[in-house]
């Protein structure tokens, strides 16, 4: 007697696709549609079970629902010259209404109430044109900074920038001190002192900050650079 013809939707339907580099792990995803009003119970059986992971590797699907397998290749010696001879299978059955112990049912499951799906399998290695681009993306963050030349500017500059931050800084210390000391000599200015003293604090500040701005804005010319 013929076998009942498959009720899940796979996707895809005849070829699972693995893409190298084949050095680790390389996962292709089945996905299984029930679009029936029952409940399915389903099986993924491979010719090669030692080369491959697969999770899950049965269950029940639920009616109108889906569920994503995932098929891990384990790591291998790849070998254009070689085809691919593994296959696989997706056995499913109608779960029954008052099913209890699912092992039980594949059992007890006559021949004509179990339908399978079957895939192959194909092996890919990137396009050249993919190494291509790949090999392209990596120098565009390499090249800005190969330029040597505009770097080290760059650079230059920044450290310039900082060596004027630190005498700012020192300037600053300097102006307060001398403040200190005015004010502790001349009492009697005092308050004209101190405004002297202020103002000039706030100008060496304002200094030192359009300094760290134009650093800020290098150190951030340099990372654009960089991620470009």
């Amino acid at each position: 007697m013929a076998r009942a013809e498959q009720v899940l939707v796979l996707e895809p339907q005849h070829e699972l696709k693995f893409r190298g580099p084949f050095t680790d792990v390389v996962t292709a995803t089945l996905k299984l549609t029930n679009p029936t009003d029952r409940n399915v119970c389903f099986k993924v059986k491979t010719t090669a079970p030692r080369r491959y992971c697969v999770r899950p590797n049965s269950g029940i699907i639920d009616a109108g629902n889906s569920v994503n397998v995932s098929v891990m290749l384990q790591p291998f010696d790849y070998d254009p010259n070689e085809k691919s001879k593994h296959k696989f299978m997706v056995q499913s059955l109608l779960a029954p209404y008052d099913m209890t112990d699912m092992e039980g049912v594949w059992k007890e499951a006559k021949p004509e109430e179990l339908m399978d799906s079957k895939l192959r399998c194909a092996f890919e290695m990137p396009l050249e044109n993919d190494k291509t681009t790949e090999h392209s993306v990596l120098p565009k963050s390499a090249s800005a900074s190969l330029d040597d030349g505009e770097v080290k500017k760059i650079m230059e500059e920044c450290k310039r920038l900082q060596m004027e931050v630190q005498r700012l800084r020192e300037e600053n210390v300097k102006i307060r001190d001398d403040g200190l000391r005015k004010r502790k000599v001349t009492s009697a200015a005092a308050p004209h002192a101190s405004s002297s003293v202020t103002a000039m604090r706030d100008e060496g500040l304002s200094t030192r900050i359009l300094a760290l701005c134009v650093l800020f804005f290098v150190i951030g010319v340099i990372i654009g650079k960089l991620a470009l």
